[in-house]
């Protein structure tokens, strides 16, 4: 039986790989030691979307250039 008082993690959808933040909610995250603290900065939160952006593109790519290489072998 579970604890009607524990506290529920929420799920993660979007770490961003290597770094202490995820994105949940539509807001990103910091992960600290003590917890998750919400990062509100506009120009810090615009630099985490442009730099998960730009991951997303570069793993797409990979994974294309991979096909690639599947298909000339």
């Amino acid at each position: 039986m579970s604890d009607p008082n524990a506290v529920k993690r929420p799920r993660v959808s979007a770490p961003l790989s290597g770094a202490p933040v995820f994105r949940r909610g539509g807001h990103w995250w910091l992960v600290t030691g003590a917890g998750s603290l919400l990062a509100s900065d506009p120009v810090f939160t615009g630099e985490l979307d442009r730099c998960a952006a730009a991951r997303a593109a570069a793993d797409r790519e990979v994974a294309c250039l991979r096909a690639e290489g599947d298909g000339a072998a």
